[in-house]
């Protein structure tokens, strides 16, 4: 699991830097930086969804899986499991964002194709090529999301190792049922839910994007169904 464990260092290196800048950044600074990842998220997750090919199964899995994800409570247990970490790690003086950036980021970082991807592939060939650009691009944007919303950010790197090292230990499992086809579909659904974080981060509507993550074993199913 070289890739995740380098994406990994990426992000508590990226957020490390971003807390040190943070204090030197006025408020406004900020809040345009949320503004610019919120549009950025918009942009990766426009061009994620347009690779669905079946606009139909799509939809059935972002329903089915939010219908799923508000009766187990997904979004509920991020964020107990944030403010758990706020109380163990950053004391009562923390930031009052900890667990919105614990939750974005755990979400922006493991949601997308190249998590995904980059996952399979290393775990299929033992290339982590993918995952290393997944890093760098991790990394700069950890800078900016802790210096806006603080120490929470830092603790994403636990659920992206879980996820992505949980996916490459998986992939020999699934290496002939994973067809270019689900991959895309899966991508699109991905894609949906960055989209969801855009709008939470620039505050146009509160989406509650953990539960709609359900959606994308609900496609995978779909997908290899029909």
């Amino acid at each position: 699991m070289t890739g995740t464990i380098v994406n990994v260092i990426a992000i508590i290196a990226g957020s490390a830097l971003g807390l040190i800048l943070k204090n030197k950044f006025p408020k406004k600074i900020h809040y345009i930086i949320l503004q610019a990842l919120g549009l950025c998220s918009l942009l990766i997750g426009m061009q994620m969804a347009l690779k669905t090919t079946n606009i139909l199964l799509t939809i059935f899995s972002l329903v089915i899986g939010g219908i799923i994800g508000e009766l187990i409570g997904v979004e509920n247990g991020l964020e107990k499991i944030g403010i758990q970490l706020k109380a163990k790690f950053s004391g009562n003086n923390s930031s009052e964002r900890f667990v919105e950036g614990f939750i974005t980021a755990s979400l922006l970082f493991c949601v997308g194709s190249m998590a995904i991807v980059g996952s399979l592939q290393e775990g299929l060939n033992g290339s982590p090529d993918i995952l290393y650009t997944k890093s760098f691009l991790d990394g700069m944007t950890s800078i900016a999301f802790s210096a806006a919303m603080g120490i929470g950010v830092l603790f994403s790197a636990v659920p992206t190792f879980l996820y992505q090292g949980g996916i490459t230990l998986l992939a020999h499992l699934f290496k002939d049922i994973l067809t270019p086809e689900i991959i895309n579909e899966i991508t699109a659904v991905g894609g949906i839910l960055i989209i969801g974080i855009g709008f939470n981060l620039l505050e146009l509507k509160k989406i509650r994007v953990g539960n709609l993550l359900p959606s994308l074993l609900i496609i995978f199913l779909l997908t290899k169904i029909f």
